[in-house]
């Protein structure tokens, strides 16, 4: 469903999901309303056997009655034949336990429950009269009053059969609306299940042919974006093959025009040795710019060259410890740093997988910048530390990677923040050649490095402040051997000069 999800338009994704959900819901409703009118169906039916049960317990307790009341007029009729007695004195021990399942029974019926307390007087006081009638007998009194005793039996048993005969009525029309409930719950049950199976199917329906549509639409494009796909994998190989001349280029030509170069600054140098006497104060001017632009250009070719060897010389990742970096570029830089008075504090730096000829260069360029654009008159301050940081604390980065963060920050001259974009790019200047020596690639050298890690660099500027260098770099490499993904950096104009 994913990957189906992945292909589908935004629009066709949401009907289609609206259509799955509707259809879902529709069985969930479908489930509810059924197991509602399961349970309706469940407390009917349990309404009716309780109908039934009362009804089966009236009939036993009015049986029991006839029982005691045949067997009192049989022992009157005989004159004490104890014979008689026999079916009274089983039935009458089971009136209370019928009496009392009646009660239970009707509890919830507030009518019922008023018929059972005036049946269970009625029926206290027949047995009472039942055992007068027979002790009568017992005691043989006058023929006059066994009869008149035996007379208020029977009208008291005859009101107890009408009492047991509404109540019977009650239960059956109680029987007869419970069945009735029933049966249309039934009903309910099998026109919901019938409607909303009608409904759900009628929905997967349109949402398949939904589905189905607009697969069959991408299915024709597909051999057209994959010949888009194959030409666009033509262009990317072609450029890359250029990329990779063009590199080459760089390199050799770089490489090639230090000869020519040396021969100008040895053959200026020897000029100036043996024959400035003979040359005039122009003619020395002249030699000396000479020579200083020979100088210039050949500290831009070495920029070039190790510009192209970042991405022309592949190497593997491997744990560098950076602290050894940096005092490593700060022994080199030693004189430079002593000319500056320059004060210069290193925090705790960690161990991080990286290139490690390409640490470097990185950070000899970013603290010669640092000792470069210092305040006149005034020693220079830096600082370097580092911390570890998430991904998620810069768009530009993997959100859940850990990164570790280098921050190079100097009280020098800064800069406008408005020329972020421009000093990372090569030969690029804020300044012109005879304020701040350079050639305009340190920043650029430095980005590419960055770049080649997965990394981000940045920089934080106010003029008359300082700088502040950020440098991101992930504390573990996925690959083992660095691969060339840099983009390639735009000459664009100097500014300053």
């Amino acid at each position: 469903m994913r990957g189906i999800r992945a292909v589908l338009p935004t629009a066709v994704r949401k009907r289609i999901t609206f259509g799955f959900i509707t259809a879902l819901f529709l069985i969930a409703l479908g489930f509810a309303l059924t197991l509602y009118s399961y349970n309706q169906y469940g407390q009917e039916s349990k309404e009716i056997e309780r109908t039934y049960e009362i009804t089966n317990r009236l009939s036993r307790l009015q049986s029991l009655l006839t029982d005691i009341e045949t067997g009192a007029r049989g022992y009157s009729a005989s004159k004490g034949d104890p014979l008689y007695l026999k079916e009274y004195q089983k039935a009458l021990p089971l009136l209370s336990a019928e009496l009392e399942g009646i009660r239970t029974a009707v509890a919830k019926n507030p009518a019922q429950m008023a018929n059972a307390d005036s049946l269970t007087s009625l029926i206290d006081r027949t047995i009472s009269s039942v055992k007068r009638q027979i002790g009568a007998v017992e005691n043989k009194v006058p023929a006059s009053i066994a009869r008149a005793f035996m007379l208020s039996t029977n009208t008291r048993m005859d009101l107890v059969r009408n009492t047991i005969e509404k109540m019977s009525e009650l239960e059956q029309g109680l029987l007869r609306e419970h069945t009735l409930e029933a049966k249309q719950s039934y009903r309910k049950t099998i026109y919901i299940i019938f409607i909303l199976s009608l409904l759900t199917l009628v929905t997967l329906l349109v949402s398949y042919n939904l589905l189905e549509n607009e697969l069959n639409s991408r299915q024709k494009t597909e051999d057209q974006l994959r010949a888009y796909e194959d030409e666009l994998q033509e262009k990317i190989r072609l450029l890359e093959i250029s990329n990779e001349e063009l590199e080459r280029f760089a390199f050799v030509a770089s490489h090639d025009m230090q000869e020519p170069l040396r021969k100008i600054q040895s053959f200026g140098y020897l000029l100036r040795d043996r024959h400035s006497a003979q040359l005039n104060q122009e003619g020395s001017v002249y030699l000396d710019k000479i020579l200083q632009s020979a100088e210039r250009m050949s500290k831009m070719i070495k920029d070039l060259l190790n510009f192209s060897r970042i991405s022309s010389k592949k190497e593997p990742f491997r744990p560098v410890r950076l602290s050894e970096v940096v005092q490593g570029v700060l022994n080199d830089q030693e004189l430079k740093i002593r000319a500056h008075g320059a004060e210069i504090s290193i925090g705790n730096l960690e161990v991080i997988d990286a290139v490690h000829s390409q640490m470097d260069p990185l950070f000899s360029n970013l603290i010669s910048n640092a000792l470069k654009f210092t305040k006149p008159n005034q020693p220079a301050e830096i600082s370097i530390r580092g911390e570890f940081v998430g991904g998620e604390e810069y768009e530009e980065l993997i959100s859940g990677k850990k990164y570790y963060r280098i921050t190079i920050e100097d009280k020098g001259i800064g800069f406008d923040e408005k020329y972020i974009d421009h000093i990372f790019k090569i030969f690029q200047r804020l300044h012109g050649k005879s304020a701040y020596e350079g050639t305009g690639i340190g920043l650029a050298i430095c980005k590419r490095i960055v770049n080649y890690h997965k990394g981000y660099i940045t920089a934080r500027s106010k003029p008359g402040i300082g700088t502040q260098f950020i440098i991101v770099l992930p504390e573990k490499q996925i690959q083992s051997v660095h691969d060339n993904t840099a983009p390639l950096e735009n000459n664009t104009y100097l500014i300053g000069g």
